[in-house]
């Protein structure tokens, strides 16, 4: 069992008043006895058992000021604090520092906390949330997680500008933030500053993101690698979306569709439209439909003759669950959001865009668009009750604001780096990899996840710019779950495992 509530106030006392000291230092200009804001870090001390071994370990929380150079007309300013950002570090008692991994983690939405990989995954605590058709009611609970990935290396997990506590500064605005490249630049900062100030340059480093907090990872390996020279040994791809051209249904991109169709497959064979078939065979035949047959009969339009048209809607009827009526009616093209609504309709139920194993029922049992997704809807409140009980009473940090699991504030969420052009990380990732052969790259992907499908992955991956050698780099791995598999216990037991194993084979220690 985990200790809560030991704390180091002497330690803690030390390092904020040597963070006030650098704020002071560092805000040129500022009057006499304004410090202006400080870091409100809080560490706490926890022993985890672990097959019968005990680790202790120091849990620090609370928000750091991620500071800006400043210029005017050429002239340095100096470093001007524009943001207080949220975060939870565990470090490992009595390790050696340049021989003891070290992973920084996030979430993605754009808009989500990274709570979900903290409490759900990676972390020494977990929420008990249960799964399909066995969740937990409120007010939830948790307990301690013995395959948590601390067991190999130390974990810092990071809030974004405007999610879970961190805020722009009193009087700033977060919109720079708001943004592709604002939230690259201050991720990478808030990265350099903690490994400068816990001395871990030489500590093998890596970066855990998911969902949108892939494409984060992309970049940010390139980012950290071009502006600051810290390169890390990997990159964890979780519920991967590195290029949006993957999943955009706009008329005139055909590539969406038959990217998709593995996964509705999936999910149609949990809610049985496919009998008895083994899910695994079910897969291979999207697979195979989805690279060949498919793609060239939308490549055809009205060239597609009115048998091979037949045989297309019969196959793809077949492989989603849906009827060939409508698969005809919407002329091949199975948007995401509308075969969520029309798989189950027949049952006036909906399926989950996150993860498609779980249903829902709808105001309106006629429409094309569901009012929510019921795979969101039944996994926040735990998380957040989870989290807002844990990091007051056993992380023993305090804050009055609402921690934002998932906020809209950050929206409209500005891409004007790629004005004229589709969003994709893919080069970046690439160029990272180029310019670091040694880094390695594991993608996690749930086979009920139609958010970020795999096989959409499958494809981005696919085409990446690297050199034959380099591809060996990249290793991939599965489970019978949605975007969060971990809420399925066998996949968060593999995928645990998966990931360990990941950090221990690239640790070069």
């Amino acid at each position: 069992m985990a200790t809560r509530n030991t704390k180091d106030r002497a330690t803690s006392a030390s390092a904020e008043a040597e963070a006030a000291d650098r704020n002071t230092a560092e805000a040129p200009g500022r009057a006499a006895g304004d410090h202006g804001p400080e870091d409100d870090l809080v560490s706490t001390r926890h022993t985890l058992t672990v097959k019968r071994r005990k680790l202790a370990y120091t849990a620090t929380t609370g928000r750091l000021v991620l500071r800006e150079e400043v210029h005017t007309d050429g002239a340095f300013d100096g470093h001007l604090p524009k943001a207080e950002v949220f975060l939870t570090a565990y470090t490992l008692d009595g390790a050696d520092p340049t021989q003891r991994p070290v992973t920084f983690a996030f979430n993605g939405g754009p808009g989500s906390a990274s709570v979900w990989l903290h409490l759900g995954l990676l972390g020494p605590r977990r929420v008990l949330s249960g799964d399909v058709g066995e969740l937990v009611p409120p007010p939830y609970g948790l307990a301690d997680n013995p395959e948590t990935l601390l067991v190999h290396s130390d974990l810092v997990f990071i809030d974004p500008v405007s999610t879970g506590y961190s805020r722009a500064v009193t009087g700033g605005k977060p919109d720079a933030y708001h943004g592709f490249q604002g939230d690259i630049e201050s991720i990478a900062e808030i990265i350099r500053l903690w490994t400068s100030r816990n001395g871990r340059w030489l500590s093998p480093k890596f970066l855990a993101g998911e969902s949108y907090g892939t494409l984060r990872a992309a970049a940010l390996a390139e980012h950290l690698q071009s502006r600051y020279g810290l390169y890390p040994n990997g990159i964890m791809l979780i519920s991967a979306v590195l290029d949006y051209i993957t999943n955009d249904f706009n008329e005139g991109n055909d590539l969406p569709y038959p990217l998709h169709v593995p996964t509705y497959a999936a999910i149609a064979h949990h809610h049985g439209r496919h009998g008895d078939r083994p899910l695994a065979d079910v897969l291979a035949e999207a697979e195979e439909f989805a690279i060949g047959d498919y793609p060239w009969a939308l490549a055809r339009g009205h060239r597609l003759t009115a048998r091979e048209r037949s045989a297309t809607v019969a196959r793809l009827a077949a492989l989603t669950g849906l009827s060939e009526d409508y698969v005809d009616r919407v002329n091949l093209r199975i948007e995401h959001i509308r075969f969520f609504t029309e798989l189950l309709r027949d049952r006036r139920q909906v399926v989950g865009r996150l993860d498609g194993r779980f249903v829902g029922w709808d105001p309106d049992a006629g429409r094309e668009h569901f009012a929510a997704d019921p795979s969101l809807s039944a996994l926040t409140g735990a998380y957040t009750a989870a989290f807002n009980h844990y990091v007051r009473a056993e992380l023993n940090y305090h804050n009055d604001l609402p921690y934002e699991v998932i906020t809209r504030r950050v929206r409209p969420w500005s891409f004007r780096e790629f004005e004229g052009a589709h969003v994709t990380v893919a080069d970046k990732l690439a160029a990272a990899m180029r310019a670091n052969p040694h880094l390695k790259v594991h993608v996690s992907s749930g086979y009920h996840d139609g958010a970020t499908p795999y096989f959409a992955t499958e494809h981005t991956l696919a085409h990446l710019a690297i050199p034959e050698v380099l591809r060996d780099n990249i290793e991939t791995a599965y489970y019978p779950a949605g975007h969060m598999m971990y809420v399925h216990e066998p996949s968060r037991l593999r995928q645990s495992a998966d990931l360990a194993g990941f950090v221990r084979a690239n640790t070069n220690r």
